[in-house]
C-alpha cells in the first residue's frame, strides 16, 4: 500500500512540475517603438516596425527568444513529435525513383538513395537497359550547406551540356552553372542572381536566362555564350513595367525561343528562331489590359489559349507568320461552365485540360480528322494532369492521377487505342489500405447563396457525432485551385480520428474564372467569409465542433486564417499560420518589397484610397484587438523571399500585447530557410510534426 501511495505521489508531482513549467515559462515581450505610417490622411501607429531589420542584433535576439519559448512550451510534446516524424518518414520509400521519360533520345529520371535527403538526377541513352549516367548527385553537392536547392535542369540540343541553377540561401536567387556531360566538368561559366531557369539555342553554345532586380522581380533576359565572361553578356530584353515579370523558354518543337512577360491579368510573348540566337525577338501579340494568353507552336501555326472575349478562356489558332490577334481563328469556343486551363501538343493529337465543377478533365482531339473524346475516371473527386510529355512524335500521353485516398499514380495512355498502362503508383510503406478511408465532396452555402465545395477525407467508421477533431485547410488567392491529392503524411491525422477538409473558397479557380474574380480586389472578403461558412457548415453537419476544429493556411492562406482569427475567433480551437502574409497594407505600400507592384491587380493598389480602406478593413495585423483568440502556431523563415519574416514577427508581438486569453501562442522561425521551408526530402517533416503535435496537444491526443 505504501509503495502504491509513493508511486501515485511521484506521478502527481511529475504532473504538477510539468504544469508549473508550462505556466512559468514567459513568452517574449517585444519592445515598442512607435512608428507613424500615414496615407490618405490616415495615420497608423506601428509599434513593431523596427523588426524590419534582418541584420539587427536585437531582431535576431528576439527571434531566437521566440524559438526558445516555443521549444520550452512544446517540450512535453518532443516524444510525440519524434514519433510523428518517424511515422511520416517511415511511409516513404527511401530508395525510390521517378518513372523515366524520353526526350531527344535519352531517358531521364530522378532517384533517391537510402538516407539521402536530396535527389540524384540521371539518364540512360537510347534504352533503359543501358548504363546509368549520373548528371547531378545533389547529396554530394549539398554537403556543408544548411539549405541547398537545384532547379531548372536544361539539356542542350546535342545532349552534351547541362545548365542548372543553385540556391544555398533559400532566397530564390539562383546561380547558373553549366556542366559538360561528356567530361563531367563544371565549366567556369557562373552566372549569379537568376531565376535558375535557362534555355539553350540550337547552336549548343548560347544560353538565354533571366535575372532579378532588388525586389526579386525577374526583369531582364540576357544571352550568354559559353566561354565568355558573364559580365559581358548581352541584354536581349528588359521589362521596364514593374507590375510585370519576365521569363524565357523553348517551344516543344524546338523551333522558337520565347520570352514571356506577365502581370496578374496580362501577358505578352516574343519569338526568336532558335537557329538564330543573334537575331531579334519579335512580339507575338502586344500586351493589352486584362488580356491573358499562352501559345504553343505546331507545324506552321500557333495554338493560343486566350481569355480575349472569353472569361473562361477559349482555344484559337493562327499562322506562324501572322500572329496578331486579328488573325486568330477559333478552335474551341468559350463556355460559361468550363474553364480551359492548358493544352499539350503532339504530332497527331491535341490534349486539352479543362476544369468543370472543380475537376480537371482531359479532352483528346485528333489533329487530322478533329474527332475527339474525354478520358474517364471513376472517383467523385480527384486530380489528373498531363506531365513529362516532351516527345512530339508519339501517340502516348503521360499523365498522373491521384485523389485523397489514391497515391500518385503514373500512366502512359495510347491516344489511338485508348489503352492505359500503369507505370507506377507511389508506394506507401506500412499498413496502408486505401479502402480504409473515405473521401467525399459536400457543399456549404455562403450568405449570398453561393455553394462552396468542401473535399473531405477520414477513416471509415467515423461517427458524425460532433466530437471529431478536424483540420480545415484553405488558400483562396491568385486563382490557384486547391487540388484533391493524396498525402501519406495525412494518415497520421486520419488514423488518430481527424477529419481532413479542403475549403474550395472563392479566390481560387475551382469553379471557373468568375470564382477567382469573386475573391479578389474589392471582393476579397468573400474568401474569408466563405471559409467561415465552411467551418460553420462542418460543425452543423456534426463532423466536428468549435472546440476541435483547426484552421490551417500558408502564405496567402496565412492571410486567410489571420483574417478569420479576427473575424470569428470563437469558431476555432486553434490556428496554424505558415509563412503568413498578414501586414497587407504596409507591404503593399512598399514597392521595394518583393511581389508588391506585380500584385496590384490581385489586391489593389493602396495608393488609391478605395483599395487602402478596403485592405485596412481586413489586414490581420491592423485588425488585432483586445479579445480572446484561438491557440495559434505561427511559422516563418528568416530568408523568406515571398513573405518577409517581419510580418509574422510583428503580428505575433501585437497578438501577445493585446489578446485577452491564456491560449497558447507560439512562433517558430526557421533561421536557415525561406518560404518553402527546408530543402531536404525528409527535413520538412520535422516542421509538419510540430504542427501536428500542436493540434494534438490542444485536443488531448497524447500519442
Amino acid at each position: 500500500m505504501k509503495k502504491l501511495t509513493l508511486i501515485i505521489s511521484i506521478v502527481l508531482i511529475g504532473l504538477f512540475m510539468t504544469q508549473c513549467t508550462k505556466q512559468t515559462v514567459e513568452a517574449p515581450v517585444a519592445k515598442k517603438i512607435p512608428k507613424e505610417l500615414t496615407a490618405h490622411g490616415d495615420t497608423r501607429i506601428d509599434n513593431y516596425f523596427w523588426m524590419n531589420q534582418r541584420d539587427n542584433d536585437e531582431v535576431i535576439a528576439h527571434l531566437n527568444a521566440e524559438n526558445d519559448y516555443t521549444d520550452q512550451v512544446m517540450k512535453h510534446t518532443n516524444r510525440l513529435q519524434k514519433k510523428l516524424y518517424k511515422e511520416m518518414v517511415g511511409r516513404i520509400k527511401q530508395d525510390d525513383e521517378t518513372v523515366p521519360y524520353k526526350e531527344n533520345g535519352y531517358f531521364y529520371y530522378r532517384r533517391y538513395e537510402e538516407g539521402g535527403e536530396y535527389p540524384i538526377y540521371a539518364r540512360k541513352a537510347g534504352s533503359l537497359d543501358n548504363d546509368e549516367e549520373v548528371m547531378l548527385n545533389v547529396n554530394q553537392m549539398a554537403e556543408g550547406h544548411e539549405f541547398y536547392q537545384v532547379r531548372g535542369l536544361n539539356i542542350s540540343t546535342n545532349n552534351n551540356l547541362l545548365a542548372f541553377g543553385v540556391d544555398t540561401v533559400s532566397r530564390r536567387k539562383y546561380t547558373l552553372h553549366v556542366k559538360d556531360l561528356t567530361t563531367g566538368e563544371i565549366l567556369d561559366d557562373k552566372i549569379p542572381n537568376t531565376t535558375g531557369s535557362s534555355v539553350w539555342a540550337n547552336d549548343n553554345k548560347t544560353l538565354f536566362y533571366t535575372v532579378k532586380d532588388s525586389t526579386l522581380r525577374p526583369h531582364k533576359i540576357f544571352k550568354h555564350v559559353l566561354g565568355t565572361d558573364p559580365a559581358t553578356d548581352v541584354e536581349v530584353y528588359h521589362e521596364f513595367d514593374n507590375t510585370f515579370s519576365t521569363f524565357v523558354y523553348k517551344s516543344k518543337t524546338d523551333k522558337y525561343i520565347i520570352i514571356g512577360s506577365y502581370s496578374t491579368l496580362s501577358t505578352e510573348y516574343r519569338l526568336l528562331n532558335a537557329d538564330d540566337p543573334n537575331g531579334e525577338f519579335k512580339v507575338f501579340n502586344p500586351r493589352e489590359k486584362d488580356h491573358e494568353y499562352q501559345i504553343a507552336h505546331f507545324e506552321d501555326k500557333f495554338y493560343i489559349v486566350t481569355n480575349w472575349k472569353a472569361k473562361n478562356f477559349r482555344l484559337m489558332e493562327t499562322a506562324e507568320n501572322a500572329t496578331s490577334d486579328y488573325n486568330w481563328k477559333e478552335v474551341i469556343a468559350h463556355r460559361d461552365d468550363v474553364l480551359l486551363e492548358d493544352i499539350d501538343i503532339f504530332r497527331d493529337y491535341l490534349v486539352v485540360s479543362e476544369r468543370k465543377e472543380g475537376l480537371i478533365n482531359l479532352r483528346i482531339i485528333n489533329q487530322h480528322d478533329k474527332s475527339e473524346y474525354y478520358m474517364e475516371f471513376d472517383e467523385d473527386a480527384y486530380l489528373v494532369y498531363a506531365t513529362d510529355n516532351y516527345e512530339f512524335n508519339t501517340e502516348l500521353l503521360r499523365f498522373r492521377y491521384t485523389s485523397l485516398t489514391t497515391p500518385f499514380t503514373t500512366y502512359d495512355y495510347n491516344m489511338n487505342t485508348k489503352e492505359r498502362e500503369l507505370l507506377k503508383q507511389n508506394e506507401v510503406l506500412g499498413k496502408f489500405d486505401p479502402n480504409d478511408y473515405q473521401s467525399e465532396r459536400i457543399y456549404a452555402t455562403a450568405d449570398d447563396g453561393t455553394k462552396i465545395p468542401i473535399s473531405l477525407v477520414y477513416k471509415k467508421g467515423l461517427k458524425k457525432d460532433g466530437t471529431n477533431p478536424l483540420l480545415l485547410y484553405g488558400y483562396g488567392s491568385y486563382g490557384s485551385s486547391l487540388e484533391t491529392y493524396f498525402g501519406s503524411h495525412r494518415l497520421s491525422l486520419l488514423d488518430r480520428g481527424f477529419v481532413y477538409a479542403i475549403a474550395h473558397i472563392r479566390g481560387g479557380q475551382e469553379m471557373g474564372r468568375w470564382w477567382y474574380e469573386d475573391g479578389k480586389l474589392l471582393k476579397k472578403k468573400n474568401t474569408f467569409t466563405d471559409f467561415i461558412d465552411c467551418a460553420e457548415f462542418l460543425i452543423d453537419e456534426r463532423f466536428t465542433n468549435s472546440d476541435k476544429i483547426f484552421a490551417v493556411g500558408g502564405s496567402a492562406g496565412g492571410l486567410l486564417v489571420g483574417a478569420v482569427a479576427n473575424m470569428a475567433p470563437e469558431l476555432f480551437k486553434g490556428i496554424v499560420a505558415a509563412v503568413p502574409w498578414v501586414d497587407v497594407v504596409t507591404t503593399m505600400l512598399d514597392d521595394t518589397i518583393p511581389l508588391t507592384t506585380s500584385e496590384y491587380d490581385e489586391w489593389g493598389n493602396p495608393n488609391e484610397k478605395k483599395y487602402y480602406d478596403y485592405m485596412l478593413s481586413y489586414s490581420p495585423y491592423d485588425n488585432v484587438t483586445a479579445k480572446n483568440y484561438p491557440a495559434m502556431l505561427v511559422t516563418t523563415g528568416l530568408h523568406d523571399s515571398q513573405v518577409q519574416y517581419f510580418e509574422p514577427a510583428k503580428w505575433v508581438a501585437k497578438l501577445r500585447e493585446l489578446k485577452t486569453d491564456d491560449n497558447l501562442l507560439i512562433f517558430k522561425i526557421n533561421m536557415d530557410f525561406g518560404h518553402g521551408g527546408a530543402s531536404g526530402r525528409f527535413e520538412r517533416y520535422k516542421e509538419l510534426a510540430l504542427e501536428y503535435a500542436f493540434m494534438f496537444d490542444q485536443v488531448g491526443i497524447k500519442k
